[in-house]
């Protein structure tokens, strides 16, 4: 998460995925002798407003490959007349006329030297059609000679495997707008001729539309010869760089052993009710087989009802068929377990672990609590603990509970690598079995509004508000999560849904942003945040928390009172109005101090209120405790429940090790009492992502102030904030360049660096570097 606050927001200075990079020219002087060389990279963000125009973004760094400059210009013509500058531009001074745009540097980022960079950019529309420039001066020489930039074909897989008889898909896009349409063509060109192109081959790219994925399928024909054959695909075109993309035909005719498939392996079976798995074979078999669903020792409450044997011809080998287990009704508490072997003469068995969902022992079976985590145990995410055991030391946190992202819709399902929703839903099932009559609290983060993390880029999303993203983040996302939040079988779990982290805030803050600009005027924030309420909230066993940023965000009263307000009419625009919120969290994914405990808002210095130094900035609150409970009391005074709780996440807001002060300042100067005094090390409050320092902060508890639910890890630590290059993907997360430990920053954050950790992956993968820094700055000191 990243601090924005209004007036005083942090510019969010971007580079793009794919870059024209334009060479060494000498060019006329800028001083005695001094020759001008230059690099430039221009890459536009684009999007259609209606038929014919739109928007943009445009993104621009400026390499000095010549003589030390104190001060430059860069001028460049836009190839069309249609193509305007809108009066936003960041980090320069700009201009337009005709065509040609002018760009002046600012007094603090005038000078630079040999091999030194600037990244500036601007905001404009289009009409008809937005290619890129193709030539940039700077102090009146050239750079590069005017080269256009080349695209590179960008696809979303680089091998896929074809059914023998069936076909497969993959993506392609290209890495940056051309200056004309581009045709993609896809080509065999080697290997098994069995594999072929079936659609898609030929592809339309325009300057409009060429970051929007196209599909090309390939198709694996029939035969009768037992060789998976390979085959090398080409993706490219006159101007593109081409993509490989490499086939496999997985064969279905050699005599091998078959396989079963059990899909799925984990089955809840609520009491005095049924559940089922599927069965199937992997290749056709020569004759008939007979799989046979036997029980195992265990809880004998637990019977396959129907589907014990089942048989397979070599006609309809590949149809799933079903498996009915029933758990039958009795007076214990326990949520018993029992194996069952799912069998064939001559094939591998597989076995589907069976979980009975009691109904007997949860002393508020289905029940609604007012705080979830109040006597309960939290789930501790498989997947995550795994990753946490395999680093040194990481054994010590490793059964921590922490919050599952359901960042994109294909999170949902899960893959053969990381866990889906059931799957989480089941093993906490299976968690809250073990743990007696204690209940379980499971905690998801809802995370997939259009045009999400709007005014910056790491967390970009997948979906956009020109392209329906309203109506899939309301059928393809929150339909099928609250579907299986309802199921009987998860009843007896206290399951919290965090809200949209990123979003409305921005809707205060940065609507200077496009696509920030574009979620308000159409309501799509504001309407995919009631109907996820509306969805959540009337199952009752599922709680909703709403992301409200952090002190740091929104701690001016510029920014507050106007939060409180937007809260309020969202909230309350849903079926069971304010009731449908059970509470806010702060400062998710970020890396506020709970408590300052050196200082507070009310102390002065000399005669100097602490509001008055550089770090709080006149803000009214100087850590996420106070900020918190005054949030809670004025959300209360506009008319939310007495009950409402609030939620701190504690997962990287410890600020141990050694730069952690033992005690307030001695000094008389407010600045340096501030910055001797104060626990968090940022170097600036501004920044947000994977930041060097930081620690593990207060274990997840219930034991916490009047007004407060919990401290909770909500962000898991080791999870990366965003990338520290720029990593191609297809989730639609950018470059942002406060991820990046070389940036110097920007007015808006008093240049200082990013103070990022190098070497970052792309937002939630796994960044080994920043769980052990977490580890060595934990505070509790981690034993």
């Amino acid at each position: 998460m990243r601090l924005q606050r209004g007036l005083r927001k942090w510019a969010v200075t971007v580079t793009a995925a794919s870059v024209a990079a334009l060479g060494l020219v000498a060019g006329q002087s800028t001083a005695a002798n001094a020759a001008v060389g230059c690099d430039v990279t221009y890459s536009a963000n684009s999007w259609t407003s209606s038929p014919g125009q739109g928007g943009f973004t445009a993104n621009i760094t400026l390499k000095n490959t010549g003589d030390p400059i104190t001060s430059w210009n860069l001028a460049f013509d836009f190839p069309t007349t249609g193509q305007k500058y809108t009066p936003t531009g960041w980090s320069a001074n700009w201009s337009q006329s005709g065509t040609r745009v002018t760009a002046t540097s600012m007094p603090y980022n005038g000078s630079l030297s040999t091999g030194g960079s600037v990244s500036i950019g601007f905001n404009g529309t289009w009409t008809g059609s937005n290619p890129n420039p193709t030539s940039f001066s700077v102090n009146g020489s050239t750079c590069g000679g005017g080269n256009p930039t080349t695209p590179s074909v960008v696809t979303s897989a680089s091998s896929v495997a074809v059914n023998e008889g069936g076909t497969a898909t993959f993506t392609a896009k290209l890495s940056s707008a051309p200056s004309a349409n581009v045709t993609v063509t896809t080509t065999r060109t080697s290997g098994d001729t069995d594999l072929s192109v079936s659609s898609g081959g030929s592809l339309t790219f325009t300057p409009s539309n060429w970051n929007t994925a196209q599909t090309v399928t390939l198709a694996a024909a029939q035969d009768s010869d037992t060789t998976a054959g390979t085959a090398a695909f080409s993706v490219g075109g006159t101007g593109v760089t081409p993509a490989t993309v490499n086939a496999t035909e997985v064969d279905d005719d050699a005599v091998v052993e078959q396989a079963i498939i059990v899909t799925p392996t984990s089955v809840t079976v609520p009491e005095g009710a049924t559940a089922s798995y599927t069965v199937r074979l992997a290749a056709a078999p020569t004759s008939n087989v007979t799989v046979t669903s036997t029980a195992g020792s265990g809880d004998t409450n637990i019977t396959v009802s129907s589907g014990a044997s089942l048989t397979f011809t070599p006609s309809n080998w590949n149809t799933p068929q079903t498996v009915t287990l029933a758990a039958s009704e009795d007076s214990d508490t326990a949520n018993g377990t029992r194996p069952i072997t799912v069998a064939s003469t001559g094939l591998t068995s597989k076995t589907v672990t069976a979980t009975e969902a009691d109904n007997d022992g949860n002393p508020n079976p289905g029940g609604h609590v007012e705080n979830p985590y109040s006597g309960a145990t939290g789930y501790v995410n498989p997947n995550w603990k795994a990753k946490a055991q395999a680093e040194p030391g990481g054994s010590a946190v490793a059964n921590t509970s922490t919050a599952v992202w359901l960042d994109r819709i294909a999170a949902i399902a899960g893959s053969a690598d990381v866990m889906g929703l059931r799957a989480h839903l089941d093993e906490a099932v299976r968690q809250d079995a073990a743990n007696g009559s204690t209940p379980l609290t499971v905690q998801f983060v809802i995370y997939d509004l259009p045009n999400r993390d709007c005014s910056a880029l790491a967390s970009n999303g997948e979906l956009l508000v020109a392209e329906n993203g309203l109506n899939r983040y309301k059928t393809e996302y929150i339909d099928p999560i609250a579907a299986m939040m309802s199921e009987p079988a998860y009843a007896g779990l206290r399951i919290v849904t965090i809200i949209e982290p990123d979003s409305l805030p921005n809707l205060v803050t940065n609507l200077s942003f496009p696509k920030c600009a574009e979620a308000n005027s159409t309501g799509a924030y504001v309407d995919g945040v009631r109907y996820a309420l509306n969805k959540l909230h009337a199952i009752t066993n599922v709680y909703t928390y709403i992301d409200a940023g952090h002190h740091a965000w929104l701690g001016w009263d510029s920014n507050f009172n106007p939060t409180v307000n937007l809260f309020y009419n969202t909230v309350a625009g849903t079926t069971a109005g304010v009731d449908s919120a059970d509470g806010f969290i702060i400062n998710t994914a970020n890396y506020g101090a709970t408590t300052e405990p050196y200082f507070t808002i009310n102390t002065t210095v000399n005669g100097q209120s602490v509001r008055q130094s550089s770090w709080v900035d006149w803000n009214y609150y100087v850590d996420e405790s106070s900020f918190a409970t005054a949030l809670r009391s004025a959300l209360i005074s506009k008319g939310f429940k007495q009950g409402l709780g609030m939620l701190i996440d504690t997962s990287r807001n410890g600020w141990g090790g050694t730069a952690r002060p033992s005690g307030p300042s001695t000094s008389t100067n407010v600045n340096d009492f501030v910055n001797q005094s104060r626990i968090d090390r940022r170097l600036h409050a501004g920044n947000w992502c994977n930041q060097s320092g930081a620690g593990m902060g207060v274990r997840p508890t219930a034991n916490v102030p009047a007004g407060f639910d919990a401290y909770v890890w909500i962000k898991p630590p080791g999870e990366s904030d965003g990338a520290s290059t720029d990593i191609p993907n297809d989730e639609g997360k950018k470059f942002d360049r406060m991820c990046d430990p070389t940036y110097e920053g920007n007015d808006l954050n008093k240049h200082n660096k990013s103070g990022a950790l190098p070497g970052a992956p792309l937002s939630g993968r796994w960044f080994s570097a920043q769980f052990q820094e977490l580890m060595r700055n934990a505070y509790p000191p981690i034993n």
